[in-house]
């Protein structure tokens, strides 16, 4: 992992697209609460930088599908530094939708498409379940409820992508539902970042399809995790 070169890749920016996404951020966050970090060198390192960190664990043209898309992280930056990789912004709350959708507009974005839909009745969807290359989720839920949200959108031999802090433990308590839903641990890549702390990347490869009753909906997710 090349930070020092992601780092100067982000502050290079010949296109301007960091930019203007933090001003786009920094203007829609006083209507829609998307983010407590608002400070230039702050976002800097805490989404810009955290978000691009695992772009070399995205293969090249992915489908990707990002769950619980908040603020457009890790997604946005990672469209900015990877034009080849499509994303589905899955987001249910639908002023945060709206921000995507202007970013999308304002900074002519090609394949990022934005969808207002809860993650787990989008996973019962044919449309969606298991078409993903990738799927990825940053700041969302423990890894237990994270694998059942996100592995039912990757298609076997892809990889689930969850970007987590210090999570030695969330990682042992998490085998037997990644393993329910089809998945395995392919590596952690742990690493820390200026102002950030530590911080892991959860690579879980899709070896298996998901059974059908995953997601099982109704918050069983956070209230009683696999």
């Amino acid at each position: 992992m090349d930070i020092k070169g992601l780092e100067e890749l982000i502050r290079e920016d010949s296109a301007g697209k960091f930019s203007s996404f933090y001003r786009l951020l920094t203007e829609y966050n006083n209507m829609y609460n998307l983010t407590s970090v608002t400070e230039k060198e702050e976002v800097f390192y805490k989404h810009f930088l955290d978000s691009v960190a695992a772009e070399e664990y995205f293969f090249n043209g992915a489908e990707v599908a990002e769950i619980g898309s908040g603020g457009g992280f890790p997604s946005m930056p990672l469209k900015f530094i990877r034009d080849d990789l499509k994303f589905t912004l899955i987001e249910s709350v639908g002023k945060k939708c709206n921000f995507l959708n202007a970013v999308v507009d304002k900074l002519n974005l090609r394949c990022v498409k934005v969808l207002n839909m809860r993650a787990e009745d989008a996973a019962k969807s044919s449309v969606y379940r298991e078409k993903f290359d990738v799927s990825c989720a940053r700041a969302v839920a423990k890894l237990n409820t994270l694998s059942e949200y996100c592995l039912p959108f990757v298609k076997i031999g892809g990889r689930f992508i969850a970007y987590k802090g210090e999570c030695d433990d969330e990682i042992k308590e998490s085998f037997r539902a990644i393993k329910i839903l089809g998945g395995e641990i392919e590596e952690t890549v742990k690493f820390r970042l200026e102002n950030c702390g530590a911080r892991t990347l959860v690579i879980i490869k899709k070896i298996g399809a998901t059974p059908e009753i995953y997601p099982r909906g109704n918050g069983k997710e956070r209230k009683k995790p696999l």
